[in-house]
């Protein structure tokens, strides 16, 4: 794809690049979408259900979105994330989505060539990221119209493929489909390099303020290299005033930290489980797979090994009965599968069986080693040591970013520098209305990376951004 595109990145450019996106998933597909001209504004007929939002809209008719002040607008609004920003774009994307209704976006586009800055966004895979990694089949935890970006209704581009909507939910090779016909459709393609893998970021050189006068601003030097057609590696190196980390968080899965962790047998992935079965390596004759997790990765794979039926046993740290498991934030009509494997790891513990046969639950245990004969050694909560044997261990229990393009693995810009990077628990610090590192000048950050894990609402920082680089834009003399 683009191959115009990956020729010319290993080239020198005499100017820096305005903009440059790390990640071509959801949240940079969305910030390549409004860097490209595509403006939105509240359509002059449309009434807003929350009144204090709709009293603000109305004060500035005719001025788009991205011209407005967000932290204005976005004040007063609750949901169902902590972004301001990602409130804001969701309640005008959907306005009354979490109220069961389907009422149209109080949004229309304009394409306002004028405004477009120049960029280029960077993905190891083709639009869409880390969608294209997932097991097609797969139905997505969001409902379909979530998974959608400006202008395209999810709904919409499936009925046009003659496809249904699963009880309301997508499958994860539609929306993957769906993230590269977006970049298509809006003639975004120009602007994105697949196959590219960034291996270095740099800055702290000084742009030089020139015959303008304009204040000093840091450049950055991204370096890697994109694989070219005939597959062999084409190093890069570009220079840009702004850099914006879209890299998501799946890159790297987390680890138990145990001793025989490193033994062939044990994985991190569901694929693992569908080549072992497919190879006949793993079937209902087997040892049964040891799952680690309480979370949907974890419940997906008890989905799949029940379907092959190949025993399980599934093992999580947590008690069943923990507000905290994401089951209990689910609504049962929405999501039934989950809620059954939630039923199972409930009624099918080792502290009191049941009928689902080829199933046993261990909450409350702890793995403490695995052995080189198969062997899984656990402690209960009372201390007592269990051991089990097993045909193949598959650890889901989240992963972490890889920034160790970064300097320091991009440590020191979380929220907290002296613990690891989480997109749930330690974020980059950025600023909440432009998503800009509170550490590091031209630095953004969107999507998991900032803390919003879920593509209804990544939309919000690209908003941000945008609207901060046009900003910045504005500023600069002619």
């Amino acid at each position: 794809m683009n191959i115009h595109r990956r020729d010319h990145l290993g080239t020198d450019r005499s100017e820096p690049l305005p903009v440059l996106i790390i990640g071509n998933g959801p949240s940079g597909i969305c910030l390549s979408y409004l860097l490209s001209g595509y403006t939105p504004y509240v359509r002059p007929d449309a009434v807003h259900p929350h009144p204090l939002l709709q009293r603000k809209l109305a004060e500035a008719p005719g001025v788009s979105l991205l011209d407005q002040d967000l932290d204005y607008l976005s004040e007063g609004l609750e949901g169902r994330c902590q972004s301001p920003v990602a409130l804001l774009f969701d309640a005008l994307l959907r306005p009354d989505t979490d109220f069961g209704g389907n009422m149209e976006s109080v949004l229309t586009w304009k394409h306002q060539k004028e405004r477009a800055i120049p960029h280029m966004v960077l993905g190891r895979n083709l639009p869409g990221g880390a969608w294209h990694s997932i097991e097609g089949s797969m139905v997505t935890l969001s409902q379909g119209q979530w998974m959608g970006l400006p202008d395209l209704q999810v709904k919409e581009w499936i009925r046009r493929k003659r496809r249904g909507l699963r009880n309301s939910r997508a499958t994860a090779g539609d929306i993957a489909h769906y993230y590269r016909d977006y970049v298509t459709k809006k003639d975004l393609g120009r602007n994105f390099v697949s196959g590219a893998v960034v291996t270095a970021v740099e800055w702290g050189t000084p742009e030089s303020g020139g015959s303008g006068g304009r204040e000093p601003s840091p450049l950055f030097q991204v370096s890697g290299f994109v694989t070219t057609e005939d597959g062999s590696p084409r190093p890069f190196s570009l220079c840009a005033r702004n850099v914006v980390l879209a890299t998501g968080t799946s890159d790297s899965p987390a680890r138990l930290g145990i001793p025989g962790e490193a033994l062939p047998f044990v994985h991190y992935e569901l694929a693992a489980l569908e080549a072992a079965v497919r190879a006949g390596a793993v079937t209902p004759a087997s040892d049964p797979v040891l799952i680690v997790g309480a979370g949907l990765s974890a419940a997906d794979a008890v989905l799949y090994a029940r379907h092959c039926n190949i025993p399980v046993i599934h093992t999580f740290r947590r008690p069943v009965d923990d507000p905290g498991l994401v089951f209990n934030q689910l609504p049962k009509m929405l999501y039934p599968e989950y809620h059954k494997v939630h039923q199972m790891m409930r009624e099918q513990s080792i502290l009191s069986p049941s009928p689902y046969e080829g199933y046993l639950s261990l909450p409350e245990h702890w793995l403490l080693l695995f052995k080189a004969d198969r062997q899984a050694v656990f402690r209960d909560r009372d201390g007592l040591q269990k051991v089990f044997g097993v045909a193949l261990v598959l650890v889901l229990i989240g992963s972490h970013p890889d920034l160790s393009f970064l300097p320091g693995a991009g440590a020191d810009l979380a929220m907290d520098p002296d613990q690891p990077l989480s997109a749930k628990r330690n974020p980059i610090d950025v600023d909440p209305f432009t998503y800009q590192s509170t550490r590091q000048e031209g630095l953004y950050a969107v999507g998991p990376l900032a803390g919003d894990n879920f593509v209804r609402f990544v939309q919000g920082g690209a908003l941000a951004v945008a609207s901060s680089l046009l900003r910045k834009e504005a500023r600069k003399p002619p």
